[in-house]
């Protein structure tokens, strides 16, 4: 499971991303390149990292679910997760 800080600090980037999209785009709009220097760093989506919303594990991330691939095998297990099931033939 990750650190407390670390699930934070990414849930502070999304929100940071989410507030300067409009400005973010209007300025590559313009191509001024030296407003878009004076933004947060933060600010930028390339920085974001996907991260499981259980237990903000970084790597194995399935998308379509938003959880890592240890966690949904654990509740597909448990028949948490509607319409999957372990296959068998």
């Amino acid at each position: 499971m990750a650190k407390e800080s670390i699930k934070a600090r990414e849930r502070k980037r999304e929100a940071l991303v989410a507030k300067y999209a409009t400005k973010r785009a209007a300025l590559k709009e313009a191509g001024d390149y030296a407003a878009l220097d004076k933004l947060p760093r933060n600010a930028s989506p390339v920085r974001l990292h996907n991260r499981c919303k259980l237990t903000g594990r970084p790597r194995g991330y399935m998308r379509k679910f938003g959880i890592s691939r240890v966690t949904f095998r654990e509740m597909a297990s448990a028949g948490k997760i509607p319409g999957v099931t372990k296959s068998s033939w």
